[in-house]
């Protein structure tokens, strides 16, 4: 999954420059887990690895610039924010 997360990290990290590359790495397992759990949730068929990068991917290119945003706003990610942030 290395080969996967870190260029996706990578991508995110120069979306949004108020994230450390650690947070960055951290923000995309918790994205990709969050898909993965919702969709299974949802009743919906395992669409493989590439289905969920593209979605990450899209999402990154979406709203990676304004996480650090959404993080503030929402206490169950609250702390990903506080922690590792670019001062």
């Amino acid at each position: 999954m290395k080969e996967i997360f870190e260029p996706l990290a990578r991508l995110l990290a120069e979306k949004n420059k108020n994230i450390t590359n650690e947070k960055a790495l951290t923000w995309v397992e918790l994205l990709w887990e969050d898909f993965e759990s919702t969709y299974a949730k949802a009743g919906y068929e395992y669409g493989g690895k590439e289905r969920t990068e593209r979605v990450v991917r899209q999402w990154i290119e979406n709203y990676g610039p304004y996480l650090h945003e959404f993080a503030g706003n929402n206490p169950k990610y609250q702390h990903f924010l506080n922690e590792g942030t670019k001062k």
